[in-house]
């Protein structure tokens, strides 16, 4: 698969360069924009960015018009960085259609797993119905039914159901697992993860044996 094109705008060179850095690491093709105008211009040259993080205070224009002419075209995903941690100016970005709102100073690696999480939400969203091996998942209903019964999940059991499908095959360590299914905004232990996959494997019957244990690692997803 091609690498996703992301757009950071930010007339600090050494903030871009940081999340650029992060953002390689992740697999990601990163574009700079060293100010709003030019923003606006690679965003409608390139037609294919994925996502944009954007900073409020920029010299020529200013984040929120960024967005605002973005807007006008396009719904593409944009997470808007700011120095100021003013409610006003957050309710001024979610009006204008501002995905996430992060205030500086922050952590990269949590600003990649925002990114990874908005751009697995809109890439998701035609997959709305998930069928394997005797296991049918409703996203829309939010309705597992294993062989042809309906299966009562919580919230997180359904979540952490679906991540494994989408995935299957696929080795997924515990912490990856909390940045998708609990996402950025979970700071507890890993260990949850294990108690949620045990209650899952319980009332998935036989299917449980679908989620398979990977020792010192976490857990992988497989129809026999």
């Amino acid at each position: 698969m091609d690498r996703l094109k992301v757009l950071v705008v930010d007339d600090e060179s050494r903030m871009r360069k940081l999340v650029k850095d992060f953002l390689s690491r992740s697999n990601y093709d990163v574009i700079e924009a060293e100010n709003g105008e030019q923003a606006v211009d690679i965003f409608f040259e390139q037609k294919d960015i994925a996502l944009i993080i954007l900073d409020v205070m920029m010299p020529k224009m200013d984040g929120w018009q960024v967005c605002r002419e973005i807007r006008q075209y396009s719904k593409v995903p944009i997470i808007m960085l700011t120095a100021k941690s003013d409610e006003k100016d957050e309710l001024l970005g979610f009006e204008l259609g501002v995905d996430e709102y992060i205030s500086k100073p922050f952590s990269p690696k949590i600003l990649v797993a925002r990114v990874e999480a908005i751009i697995r939400r809109t890439m998701v969203k035609d997959e709305e119905v998930l069928d394997i091996g005797g296991i049918l998942v409703d996203k829309a209903a939010h309705q597992v039914k294993i062989d042809g019964v309906n299966v009562d999940l919580s919230v997180k059991e359904f979540e952490l159901l679906s991540y494994f499908i989408k995935n299957k095959g696929v080795a997924l360590s515990r912490e990856k697992i909390l940045n998708n299914v609990w996402n950025y905004d979970y700071f507890g232990d890993a260990r949850t993860i294990d108690t949620h996959v045990k209650k899952l494997r319980s009332k998935m019957g036989d299917k449980g044996d679908y989620i398979k244990t990977i020792w010192g690692m976490g857990y992988k997803f497989e129809v026999e």
